[in-house]
């Protein structure tokens, strides 16, 4: 057989990596280079836990109930799901859960604590997220309130989650003493 002169040679092809050797690649290539700024991942926005009750008027009297010992209530409506938060008798719950309650210290302080299993049972609603947070903030004559973070769906005490705190130190956190109005002065004579 003779080459026919009217067809050119073929092309040799050169070979295509396999995605397994791409990713191979890849994993070479960010060990030794880091991520490339195409592919570096976003920092997730930084969250104002707490921020939309703060100034809120329903809050607020929901703080002033709490205070005072008198009663107030309202509704978070949170995609298709509605959560009621409600103050009574120093109890603050949400949707029938006591989350923060206290107890009297002396005659004019209260000590304001948290229930961890509540806090541990609702921590993946972002509505008590806030609630929690809105509620530490709004108690700044504490002294020092404890560290509380939230990251991953999760709260945390310092390092430790909730939950594991929860069943190794009970159920109760203590988060500091605070002024309440259920005593009137009354003038010396």
């Amino acid at each position: 057989m003779t080459a026919n002169p009217a067809k050119p040679p073929k092309k040799v092809k050169e070979k295509k990596q396999t995605p397994e050797q791409r990713l191979a690649a890849l994993r070479y290539n960010h060990m030794m280079y880091g991520p490339t700024e195409g592919e570096m991942r976003r920092t997730p926005p930084k969250v104002d836990y707490g921020a939309p009750f703060l100034k809120h008027p329903k809050f607020l009297a929901l703080i002033t109930a709490f205070r005072n010992g008198g009663a107030a209530k309202f509704t978070i409506t949170a995609g298709e799901k509605t959560f009621e938060i409600a103050a009574q008798d120093g109890h603050i719950s949400f949707n029938g859960k006591t989350v923060f309650y206290s107890r009297g210290l002396n005659r004019y302080e209260d000590n304001l604590l948290l229930d961890k299993p509540a806090a541990v049972q609702f921590q993946g609603t972002e509505a008590l997220v806030h609630l929690v947070f809105a509620i530490l903030r709004s108690f700044p004559e504490m002294e020092e309130p404890p560290q509380i973070h939230y990251m991953n769906h999760l709260f945390y005490l310092g390092l430790d989650a909730l939950e594991s705190l929860a069943e190794a130190q009970g159920p109760n956190l203590l988060i500091g003493s605070f002024k309440h109005t259920k005593v009137q002065e009354r003038p010396r004579r």
